[in-house]
């Protein structure tokens, strides 16, 4: 016989103590059961400590059955635990209010008890079938979606491999981007997107031609024309998805990031608040980043001198308030500068093990 803490836990619901010792009797041998007296008890029961089924009177004083039931449908906590409604025999109930608001069966009192043991039986496999089920679909969603991630991280070091040897930027930029997020209070799920997200912001440049991407001077007025036309490329490799989330916002920062607070960027000439904030957040850090490694068109640059173009584009190039985090979080950004640093000893394979255990 299973012990006390493996048995399913009942709440029986009634405003009459005999009703619920009837109820008792009858399921106790096989389940752990909890009563409440009225509804508001009920409730305080059911959020504190969900149980495995309810057995919900309707004819109550003060709140009945329904309202109980509407606000434990209502309640994420309570939401999926199957209610089994209590009438007696006689009365006029609306079952079809109960189903709609959620219901899954109903006992006429005087109550049978092989009837009352048949329905709690059945209800609670079928509870304990779709807990199960919800578990798959969880830990399947939680497989994809890492899966997806794993996609827009390689993708994003394809691109970053054309115009740089060892595509580390797109790790530097990606943290720089999350601390900067988390700094202005953004909440931990849109500031992880953010870091898996933002690996994308060049996948554009896959539509440019290397004798463009690695002119190892200035571009000329046709060549910069060109370049300029990778955030609308990296949109339309990624694509729109309605259903939002990570590669939304991965086409959001390809599409925006070289957009300007001061509306003179590109590729659609965004001004302030137009540009989305995840564009704004990933121009400072790809910005930064670039200026402070080396590019086969310039050497990097000295830190401070890339923090004091930061201060001095602020409210030009970029949002005021990023630069602002940015330089309030200087001692992270320097932690990540160090970490992820440029070093050719590392080989493709280290790399990419090195991206998936860090972005």
């Amino acid at each position: 016989m299973s012990n006390v803490t493996d048995k399913q836990t009942i709440l029986v619901v009634d405003d009459v103590p005999d009703n619920i010792d009837v109820l008792t009797g009858i399921l106790g041998k096989e389940y752990r059961i909890k009563a409440a007296i009225n509804g508001a008890k009920a409730l305080k029961v059911a959020f504190n400590s969900p149980p495995d089924i309810i057995l919900l009177d309707i004819m109550m004083p003060g709140m009945d059955g329904f309202e109980v039931c509407q606000r434990l449908k209502a309640d994420p906590r309570t939401k999926n635990i199957p209610v089994v409604f209590v009438t007696a025999k006689g009365e006029v109930v609306n079952e079809t209010h109960g189903f709609e608001l959620g219901a899954v069966d109903y006992i006429t009192k005087p109550v049978s008890p092989p009837i009352v043991l048949a329905r709690v039986h059945a209800q609670l496999a079928l509870y304990d079938q779709n807990r199960a089920l919800e578990v798959k679909v969880k830990k399947r969603t939680a497989e994809l979606n890492e899966t997806r991630r794993e996609i827009i991280k390689r993708l994003g070091r394809a691109a970053e491999f054309k115009d740089n040897e060892t595509g580390m930027h797109v790790i530097r930029m990606s943290h720089y981007s999350y601390i900067i997020a988390k700094a202005i209070g953004m909440d931990d799920e849109e500031a992880d997107l953010l870091l898996n997200a933002a690996p994308m912001h060049d996948i554009g440049k896959i539509g440019i031609p290397d004798n463009v991407l690695l002119k190892p001077g200035k571009l000329d007025a046709d060549e910069w024309s060109l370049m300029k036309k990778h955030p609308k490329f990296g949109a339309n490799i990624i694509g729109e998805h309605e259903e939002g989330g990570l590669l939304d916002m991965a086409r959001v920062v390809a599409l925006t990031h070289h957009e300007k607070w001061n509306g003179q960027g590109y590729p659609n000439g965004l001004k302030g608040e137009e540009i989305p904030l995840v564009g704004r957040i990933v121009a400072v850090a790809d910005v930064f980043d670039a200026l402070t490694t080396e590019r086969p068109y310039k050497d990097a640059w000295p830190n401070d001198k890339a923090v004091n173009l930061l201060k001095e584009e602020s409210g030009k190039h970029f949002d005021p308030m990023l630069v602002d985090a940015f330089i309030d979080k200087w001692s992270d950004i320097l932690a990540i500068k160090e970490k992820f640093a440029e070093t050719s000893a590392l080989t493709i394979a280290e790399m990419h093990h090195l991206g998936a255990q860090s972005v």
